[in-house]
This record gives structure tokens, sequence and C-alpha cells, in this order.
């Protein structure tokens, strides 16, 4: 494998949620903290920046916002359509809005399933409180379901097998730390059997972003440990592989063959943003192996699209 190079010109506080874009050649990932959603182009090489009112969880792309582009974010009070106005400035509209259990929450890790359905989960912003008041929710034509999966405290890993018969969960919080995998039920959306895939614990790292390769595999990165793991199907580890920073947050497959893996990350807390260094980069290396297309969004809620 090839080793990483800084892909980004900025730094972010908590870069997430990178998804390649087939169509557009482009990778969008989001800084929850600095309140941007990034667009990289892959064939100019130039990055580009919006910023939004409320902090940006995750995104999914979706080809149903018109010619300037855009995309479907899960913010803090809701999931909105989101499109790119002269940068920085975008234009939101509401798709579902959601009532958390309690304040300081927002939505966090989230992907599109193969179906089209945009799978979001949500959390407590203070993780000091290891409060189990997050859970997995489903945006489709039906609006945003009720918590398929509830009692998560930092839910993140969400990823799809290639045929959507299987989804994968993981809790990053220091207290969990485990990554779980469920049954699907393709027409519906249920989540069915849901039993350990991989216990954390015993290995570098939290389980933080995944993203699945053309193999079956599952990648994950290992939060404070600079490690992204590839794990088999039957969640044996595979492989580890080393990021120049602590906290890498999220991984996708991307580029012009899929075999490009981006890795976000986060500048933690101790370092002054002036001092970031490497540190809140995205990163990309040959991942030896191709990726997944990212699904587009396209199950809006009819009363809205």
């Amino acid at each position: 494998m090839s080793d990483p190079k800084v892909l980004s010109t900025s730094r972010d506080r908590v870069g997430e949620c990178p998804v390649w874009s087939v169509a557009e050649q482009a990778l969008y990932w989001v800084d929850i903290e600095g309140r941007h959603i990034h667009r990289f182009d892959w064939a100019s090489q130039t990055q580009q920046t919006w910023n939004t009112a409320e902090r940006v969880g995750c995104i999914a792309l979706t080809d149903r916002l018109g010619a300037s582009g855009g995309v479907v974010a899960a913010m803090e009070t809701g999931i909105f359509a989101v499109k790119f106005l002269a940068q920085p400035e975008v234009s939101v509209t509401l798709i579902a809005g959601i009532t958390h259990p309690m304040s300081n929450m927002r939505f966090n890790d989230g992907r599109c399933d193969r179906q089209g359905r945009f799978w979001v989960s949500t959390m407590c912003m203070d993780m000091s409180l290891a409060a189990p008041v997050g859970g997995l929710y489903c945006l489709d034509e039906e609006g945003l379901s009720p918590a398929r999966v509830s009692g998560l405290i930092t839910p993140n890993g969400l990823a799809f097998s290639a045929d959507g018969l299987m989804a994968y969960l993981s809790d990053s919080h220091p207290a969990v730390q485990k990554i779980w995998v469920f049954d699907v039920e393709p027409d519906t959306g249920a989540l069915m059997n849901r039993r350990e895939f991989v216990d954390m614990t015993t290995l570098p790292g939290r389980p933080d972003g995944a993203a699945m390769d053309v193999e079956g595999c599952y990648w994950i990165c290992g939060n404070d440990a600079g490690l992204v793991h590839r794990f088999a199907p039957t969640g044996e580890l595979l492989r580890s592989v080393a990021i120049p920073v602590s906290k890498p947050s999220m991984c996708a497959f991307g580029g012009p063959y899929l075999d490009v893996l981006f890795v976000t990350s986060i500048l933690p807390g101790a370092i002054a943003y002036e001092q970031a260094g490497l540190n809140g980069a995205v990163f990309a290396l040959d991942g030896g192996v191709r990726g997944l297309p990212e699904p587009l969004f396209s199950r809006f809620p009819v009363s809205r699209f």
C-alpha cells in the first residue's frame, strides 16, 4: 500500500463523512464543529467549501437538487436539502425534523443503503455524560422513522454489504467500543438478528467511521490509534493501515477506479487550530482493493420533494 498523502487544503476540527461522487468525480466531506461542507474535484485538484448554520453530522449524495448541485445533510435539528450557492453560501430546505430525547444532541454518522434510503444516527454532544440516548433512524418516502436501534452513546461505523442484505453499526464511546452486524430486509429496511461482529476493546483504537470493499471486507477507523482496520466478513482482522495522525475518523473508497482510500481526521482538543499540522487533514492512499460506489439518496418523503 502507498503512504497516505494529504488531499485537503484545509484542516478540520472534526472531519467526517467522506463520500465519493462517481458522477462528478469528486469527494465530499464535512467538518462537524467547523460547520463546513467540503468538495474536492479530482480533475482540477481544487477544494471548495460551504458554511452551514448548524453542525453537519453526515451527508448523502443525490441527483434531485438541480444543476447547481447540493447534498442531503443531517444536522442538529433535522435533515435538510442543502443547495450550493456561491461559496461559502448555501440554500437550506428542511426535509424531516427530529425531536431529540434530551438537549445538546445532533445527528452523527450516516450512510445510504443500496435501496436509496438514508440511515442516520444521533448522539449527545457531551460524550463525558456517556448518555445512551442516541438512536439509528431511517429516512425514506414515509419520512424519518422512529429509532430502529436505540440505547447508543456514540453511534458510528454505518456500512452496507454490496447486496444490501447486511448492515454494520458501531458505538465508538470508550465505554462500549463494539461493532455489530444486522440482517436487512431489503424491501422494508427492517433490521434483524443483531449480533456482535467485532469487540474493539481488545484492539487499538475506538471504532469510528467505516466503508466496505468489493471483497465484502469492512474497513473502520481506529480513532485514537492512528489506524484503519480491515476486517474479513467473519470478523477476522486482516490488516491495519497507519495514518499519520492520532484520530482518523471515517474512511471511504473513491477515485476514478474506486481504489483510493480517503480518510478524514479530527483535530485533538488539546492542540490549537494554529498548530494543527496534519491533524484534521483528509488523506488519500492506495487501498489495494476497490470499494463500492456510494448510493444516491432517492427516497425523498413524498410530501417534500
